[in-house]
């Protein structure tokens, strides 16, 4: 009972506040993102974990934002009932484009299975932001 308003008085902070708890957490970890797989695999540090668990991870975040982002900017217009569509459309183009940056980053290299990585996190992620939505949709 106490996680049902846990999860309801977010989503209530998530539409009252959007800007501080998605668009920019949003554009920060994008960013972020976007650095940490252009720097050279040397400079990156490694913990002994396969990197499809880093990929899927780090997709799974940018879903979860992107996804609640487009939500709350898709509420008052048609659009609302696409916002995992164009998710997972936009992720997936990234993502694509990401591994293709790799290519031209010493010590990178373009990875179909970086790619499916990628992807399941985007699936497992807009899965749990759809339900998160239509929980809370059904308490409001």
């Amino acid at each position: 009972m106490q996680l049902n308003l846990l999860v309801n008085r977010f989503y209530k902070n998530i539409l009252k506040n959007p800007k501080k708890f998605v668009y920019i957490p949003l554009v920060v970890y994008w960013i972020f993102l976007f650095v940490m797989t252009s720097l050279p695999t040397i400079g990156v540090p490694a913990f002994g974990v396969s990197d499809k668990f880093y990929h899927f991870g780090a997709y799974f975040v940018l879903a979860v934002l992107l996804g609640l982002t487009l939500f709350v900017r898709s509420i008052n217009n048609t659009l609302a009932s696409k916002y995992i569509i164009y998710s997972l459309i936009i992720l997936n183009a990234y993502s694509v484009f990401d591994e293709v940056h790799q290519i031209f980053i010493e010590g990178r290299f373009f990875d179909w299975f970086d790619m499916l990585a990628n992807f399941c996190g985007i699936i497992f992620a807009l899965y749990i932001v759809n339900k998160f939505v239509a929980f809370n949709r059904k308490l409001n």
